[in-house]
């Protein structure tokens, strides 16, 4: 059966520790190390590709216009930057299993 839960970040740190052989308290800190380096990547537009896992990418969105659903006026939406992340194939393919 699918399961509809979120893996928390204490759950992540439990999972990290047990599979690595380390302490919570290391995993923690490689959670957070890995956290802050993907960050700070994409803060100069960098791109992380993690192979088999994914890549992470900033994508630019360009001004447009748009409408404010309580009014139907017209309005600007500025440009924007988001962040994008595309599975690789070993995620899809643990994933489809």
């Amino acid at each position: 059966p699918k399961r509809n839960t979120i893996l928390n970040k204490k759950e992540l740190i439990d999972a990290i520790s047990t599979h690595a052989e380390i302490t919570k308290a290391q995993a923690g800190r490689a959670i957070d190390a890995f956290t802050t380096a993907v960050t700070d990547a994409m803060k100069e537009d960098d791109t992380v590709a993690l192979i088999g896992f994914g890549t992470f990418s900033v994508k630019s969105r360009s001004e447009r216009k748009g409408r404010n659903p309580q009014t139907g006026k017209e309005i600007t939406i500025a440009a924007s930057k988001s962040v994008g992340f595309k599975a690789g194939s070993a995620l899809k393919e643990a994933v489809n299993k």
